[in-house]
C-alpha cells in the first residue's frame, strides 16, 4: 500500500501542461476516450486536447435514418445516376460507428449508428486541428484504375485536384521513359483519346470526385458550426485515396455563409467549374513505378483563378505539386504539369 501511495503522489505531481502535451500527442479519439477513464482528473483534460484524430473503421447501416433514405428513395434516371447514388451511400455509412467507453461504462462517444458525426465530437471543447479518416473505397472505381483527389472548400468548392491513370505498374514494362514520352508526343492527345472513351472515362473521374467531395463537405457542416476553435480541418479515408481540406479562413467562411445544398441529394452544390486535363500516354516513376493513361485535373469555379496565361498556369500547378499530393505522385503531378493544357468546362450540380 505505501509503495501505491508513493506512486499516485509521483503521478499527481505531474502538471496538466504536460499531461495536455501528451494527449495532444496521443490524438486519437479512441485512446483519449479510454485515458479518460483512467481517472477524474484525466477525465477533465481530456476535452481540453486541441489535436484530435478520428478514425471511423466500421460501416454499420442503420434503418429509418433519414439522410441514407434520401439517398435511396429517388429514382435515377439512368445507371449512371444509379451508380452516382451508390457512390454517395458508400462515403455516408462509415459515419455510423464510433464507440468508446468512459469510467462509468457509459459511451464517452455516442454511438454513431444513431447520431451525426457531430454528436461524436460535442465532449471535446477545445479542437484545434481535427483529422477525421474514413474506410477505404468511397468513390467507386474498376480494378487497376488509379486514381486520388484532393479538394479544398470554404462555403462551397474552392479547387480540386484529380489525379488519375488507367493502370499503375510497379515494375516497368516499358522502354519509354518519362523525358522521351513528352518529347514524342509533345503533350498533345491522341486521336484515339477521343474515339475509344478515353476523354468521357476522365470526365467520370472528375465528377466522381466532386461528388464524394461535396458529399463530405456536407457532412462537415455542423462539426464546423459547433467547433468555433477548429483551425485546421481535414476528411481522408484509409487507402488515401480522397482528401478534403479547409483552414481557418476557410472554416471561418464556412460558418459565416449559408450552405447551398444540392437539390437531389444531401452534399453541397457543386458550382459552375473550368477544368484543366493534362495528360500522358505512360509516365515512368522513380521506385520502378509506372502509370498508364496518366491524367491530372485541375478543377476550379468558374472566375476564380481561370486565366489560361502560361505563367498563371506554372505557378498553379507548380503550388498544386507541392501541396496535393506526396511521394511519387508528387512527381507525377509536377511531370503532367509540363504537358499541353486542355480546357473544359461543367455547369453546376
Amino acid at each position: 500500500m505505501q509503495t501505491k501511495s508513493r506512486v499516485q503522489d509521483y503521478f499527481d505531481q505531474i502538471p496538466d501542461s504536460l499531461l495536455l502535451l501528451i494527449f495532444n500527442k496521443l490524438a486519437d479519439a479512441r485512446s483519449l476516450g479510454r485515458c479518460s477513464a483512467v481517472s477524474k482528473r484525466f477525465n477533465s483534460l481530456v476535452p481540453l486536447v486541441h489535436d484530435l484524430f478520428v478514425k471511423i473503421d466500421r460501416v454499420v447501416p442503420v434503418d429509418g435514418d433519414c439522410d441514407f433514405a434520401s439517398l435511396s428513395s429517388p429514382k435515377p434516371s439512368n445507371i449512371f445516376a444509379h451508380l452516382l447514388k451508390l457512390i454517395l451511400l458508400t462515403i455516408l455509412r462509415p459515419f455510423h460507428h464510433l464507440l468508446s467507453t468512459n469510467g462509468r461504462n457509459k459511451p464517452l462517444f455516442p454511438q454513431v449508428s444513431h447520431h451525426s458525426p457531430s454528436r461524436v465530437l460535442k465532449n471535446f471543447t477545445q479542437v484545434h486541428n481535427l483529422r477525421i479518416e474514413l474506410p477505404a473505397g468511397d468513390v467507386g472505381k474498376e480494378d487497376g484504375v488509379f486514381l486520388k483527389w484532393r479538394a479544398e472548400f470554404g462555403s462551397t468548392l474552392q479547387n480540386c485536384v484529380v489525379l488519375g491513370g488507367t493502370r499503375i505498374e510497379h515494375e516497368s514494362t516499358s522502354s519509354v521513359n518519362l523525358q522521351g514520352s513528352v518529347e514524342e508526343d509533345n503533350g498533345s492527345l491522341p486521336e484515339s483519346f477521343y474515339t475509344n472513351g478515353g476523354l468521357k472515362l476522365r470526365v467520370i473521374w472528375a465528377i466522381s470526385s466532386l461528388l464524394a467531395a461535396s458529399t463530405r463537405h456536407y457532412l462537415l457542416h455542423q462539426i464546423v458550426k459547433e467547433h468555433t476553435t477548429l483551425r485546421s480541418l481535414v476528411l481522408t479515408d484509409a487507402d488515401g485515396q480522397g482528401t478534403l481540406t479547409m483552414g481557418v479562413e476557410q472554416l471561418k467562411e464556412f460558418r459565416e455563409k449559408q450552405l447551398a445544398p444540392s437539390a437531389s441529394s444531401n452534399r453541397t452544390q457543386v458550382p459552375a467549374t473550368k477544368m484543366k486535363l493534362r495528360y500522358a500516354p505512360y509516365l515512368e516513376l522513380r521506385e520502378r513505378m509506372g502509370v498508364q493513361g496518366a491524367t491530372l485535373i485541375v478543377i476550379k469555379p468558374v472566375g476564380e483563378g481561370t486565366s489560361c496565361g502560361y505563367s498563371s498556369s506554372k505557378r498553379e500547378m507548380e503550388a498544386l505539386s507541392c501541396g496535393a499530393f506526396d511521394g511519387p505522385f508528387q512527381a507525377a503531378v509536377k511531370a503532367l504539369a509540363k504537358r499541353r493544357t486542355y480546357l473544359l468546362e461543367m455547369n453546376g450540380f
